[in-house]
């Protein structure tokens, strides 16, 4: 039997072609990090007024992702996102109006850090009409603030886009460790989860 046959065999086997068709459908989910830090504020901020409003992050639930759909305006596929089991979704909200999702963060639990996937504001959070400041910088304090709480120490990592290295390096304190792979570390964290969180 030659090794063609063998593969041919074993692709048609349902289970391993299942494993692989999920290797293959995980590869094609992943994101490089492309979103500006606009500003690093105590909350979410309003452009206009500079009116600060306190937030809350929660887990994505089900009942959310008919908002969340790309014929209003977001640009990733939340929904695709979502179903993805080995990631937890997070919405960004205020605390006195809790229906309007400001921003979206993607996370995993890795062995000694979490790994952010995907990041996205509102479509009305971006762009020079953008409604509030701050967003980026509040879903990245609470993804640190998660390490934190499972015990990495703050640890978080993602992978940028070639062309924001330096931004994320400027704004959030990370580090290039290899690649496009980036860190925050407990030092860099402590400092965005003081910016954001009081606890």
């Amino acid at each position: 039997m030659s090794c063609a046959q063998c593969q041919l065999i074993i692709l048609q086997n349902s289970h391993f072609s299942r494993f692989f068709s999920y290797l293959y459908f995980m590869k094609a989910k992943e994101h490089h990090i492309e979103i500006e830090i606009d500003k690093l504020t105590r909350s979410i901020e309003n452009l206009i007024t500079g009116d600060s409003f306190p937030t809350e992050v929660t887990i994505l639930e089900n009942a959310d992702l008919q908002l969340i759909i790309k014929k209003h305006g977001w640009r990733f596929d939340w929904n695709a996102e979502f179903r993805l089991p080995d990631r937890d979704v997070y919405k960004l909200t205020i605390r006195d109006n809790l229906s309007v999702i400001q921003g979206l963060i993607s996370l995993t639990e890795k062995a000694d850090h979490v790994y952010m996937h995907l990041i996205e504001s509102a479509p009305f959070n971006i762009g020079k009409q953008k409604v509030y400041l701050g967003v980026p910088g509040n879903l990245i304090a609470f993804a640190c603030r998660l390490s934190f709480h499972r015990g990495y120490e703050g640890y978080i990592s993602f992978t940028s886009k070639s062309n924001l290295i330096e931004h994320y390096i400027r704004t959030l304190g990370a580090q290039l460790v290899g690649n496009q792979l980036m860190i925050i570390d407990t030092i860099a964290a402590s400092k965005l989860i003081n910016k954001y969180f009081n606890d």
